[in-house]
């Protein structure tokens, strides 16, 4: 929707609530000048909406008695990015101050829509999964391990995620067109097991049939989708959103990096997240110390070292590397730089 008409359907809605809205505090809430509201009310009554204006030091607008908006209208972008938002928001705690009104709206929205997109968001709703608890963060540096410096958006449209997530609900085959990380493209025929958000991307977990394996593929980087007739029978208490952590912990990066942290696997998890780390409690060795107390082997596949150092510090456990011997002397002058910071004094 182009900047200027969604300012002018704002203020419509502010309007709407009710009451007498002075010049001033409606160019605050639009961040336009008071020039640029009295063009947006004239639009408004151009399209037959009754503004009234009043005059005087405290004047503004308001709408005439009686007027009411006219009914709710989304397209299947709009439905779709709205309650999408609002299941994220309620996840993420960001509605949680306005009770149970964002529960109340997706309800109101749903009973506006068609059937056919209402069933199709269902679908949506019923076959997706998070990686993060509600209210969790993705934990920082994840980006950085990755080396991930892709931009634009990575949100599938409706032409792909409504009928994959009815593939994933009533367990049919679907014919995918993709696009690789390397621009390589193909033509896959898929069971699809389940839709999965994780780390703002959109990841579909299936069994490839024409590679005969379990595959996690990127939503945005499906460019085609059609429903296969038949059916298949998914495998039993299949968890989707650990396999997408399980299959982005295992990609081939440029480094693979082996830790050894005492500590265990919850406290580690709370630094390196599932879907970089793959963390493995070890048993205690039989002739160690025996107050060391839990120790965890974990696995990393990133492209880049240099980001590892400070968040190893960030775990405050001890640790060894196993490999590679670059990661040591990285620590090694991370810490020697930390030293030499904590010897600085302050210029008077």
């Amino acid at each position: 929707m182009p900047r200027p008409l969604g300012r002018v359907l704002t203020l419509l809605e502010l309007l709407q609530s009710g009451g007498l809205r002075t010049v001033t505090e409606l160019a605050d809430r639009l961040d336009v000048d008071e020039r640029t509201v009295r063009r947006y009310a004239q639009q408004l009554v151009d399209l037959d909406v009754p503004v009234e204006s009043v005059r005087g030091r405290y004047g503004g607008y308001r709408l005439g008695p009686g007027y009411r908006m006219p009914p709710l209208m989304l397209n299947d972008d709009e439905a779709l990015a709205v309650l999408l938002g609002l299941v994220a928001g309620r996840r993420s705690g960001l509605t949680a101050a306005t009770g149970t009104a964002s529960e109340t709206a997706t309800a109101k929205i749903r009973r506006v829509l068609p059937e056919r997109l209402r069933s199709g968001l269902d679908a949506v709703l019923g076959s997706l999964a998070f990686t993060e608890p509600p209210g969790g963060t993705t934990t920082a540096g994840a980006a950085g391990a990755t080396g991930a410096t892709e931009t634009g958006s990575t949100t599938p449209g409706p032409g792909v995620l409504l009928p994959v997530a009815d593939a994933v609900r009533y367990h049919r085959p679907l014919s995918i067109r993709y696009t690789a990380a390397d621009g390589g493209r193909s033509e896959r025929v898929v069971h699809p097991y389940g839709i999965v958000a994780h780390a703002d991307r959109w990841y579909l977990t299936a069994a490839d049939v024409s590679a005969g394996e379990d595959r996690t593929f990127r939503l945005d980087r499906v460019t085609g989708v059609r429903v296969l007739p038949g059916s298949f029978e998914p495998p039993a208490d299949v968890d989707p959103a650990q396999r997408v952590l399980t299959g982005l912990a295992t990609v081939p990066y440029r480094h693979e990096v082996v830790l050894h942290v005492q500590g265990t696997a919850d406290h580690l998890h709370q630094r390196l997240p599932a879907g970089l780390a793959v963390v493995t409690e070890l048993p205690s060795p039989d002739d160690g110390p025996p107050d060391t107390g839990p120790r965890c082997r974990v696995e990393l596949r990133v492209e880049r070292l240099d980001w590892l150092p400070a968040v190893l510090a960030s775990l405050d456990r001890p640790f060894a590397v196993e490999r590679p011997d670059e990661l040591r002397d990285l620590v090694a002058a991370f810490a020697e730089r930390l030293a030499n910071s904590a010897r600085k004094s302050v210029p008077s």
